[in-house]
């Protein structure tokens, strides 16, 4: 009986911790929202991948191919008025070329020659003389275009010009939300930064044209999103 009664009132002591413990426990008043902000800009530059690829019976004639070739291409790149910075190497490759030798009766395949190819990325800033320019690079043995993207010298500073409009959108929300409710909106608790980016369209061109080549440029629709937490301020007693 003595033992039943000292675990009764052990269990008696534990729950009433329990009890003051919870009603110490501030509950959570909180409102969570996001904020959003979009933005439409005006594309500044386009960058542009693009290369010359040989074929030869030997891999030294089909890299001495592509080279005199991309050489041209680069000078004529210089010409135009693009920076050395703007230029950049992107691969250099050398593959063998197979076929089917009909002369063995199980079809074995030989070499019959080499495949060469050197791509390049550059930036064109210049946007009123893109076309021009892929023209030009055309003309002097450019034969392999990898795609042009659309994009803004300094995409940092275009989401600069949003964040702080998101932020606004949330708070918005969160004071509609507050009003709806019937409570006071309080401080802000956390803030998550989202930086979702923009959007850099590809367009493909066919390679071989007399007349200038004509392009589009568009819009650049750059977005951002923010995740605020705000306290909701508790009632005074009067």
């Amino acid at each position: 009986m003595k033992a039943r009664h000292i675990l009764a009132s052990a269990l008696a002591v534990l729950l009433a911790t329990g009890l003051a413990h919870a009603q110490e426990t501030p509950v959570d008043r909180q409102i969570s929202v996001t904020g959003e902000a979009r933005i439409a800009v005006t594309p500044t530059l386009a960058t542009i991948t693009l290369g010359v690829t040989e074929e030869a019976e030997e891999a030294t004639l089909a890299m001495s191919a592509v080279s005199t070739k991309m050489v041209a291409v680069v000078d004529e790149l210089r010409a135009a008025g693009i920076a050395a910075e703007d230029m950049q190497t992107q691969q250099i490759s050398l593959n063998p070329v197979w076929s089917q030798d009909r002369s063995y009766s199980e079809g074995r395949r030989k070499i019959t020659g080499f495949s060469a190819s050197n791509t390049l990325s550059l930036r064109i800033r210049d946007l009123d003389r893109l076309g021009e320019v892929l023209d030009q690079v055309l003309k002097v043995g450019a034969n392999d275009f990898r795609g042009l993207n659309f994009g803004v010298a300094d995409p940092a500073k275009v989401q600069d010009q949003i964040r702080g409009a998101a932020v606004k959108d949330a708070r918005r929300k969160a004071a509609q939300l507050a009003e709806a409710a019937g409570v006071e909106l309080g401080p802000v608790r956390s803030i998550h930064d989202r930086d979702t980016g923009g959007g850099q369209p590809m367009m493909a061109m066919e390679m071989a044209r007399s007349a200038p080549m004509p392009i589009e440029a568009g819009e650049l629709n750059f977005s951002h999103s923010v995740s605020v937490v705000y306290d909701i301020k508790l009632p005074t007693n009067d």
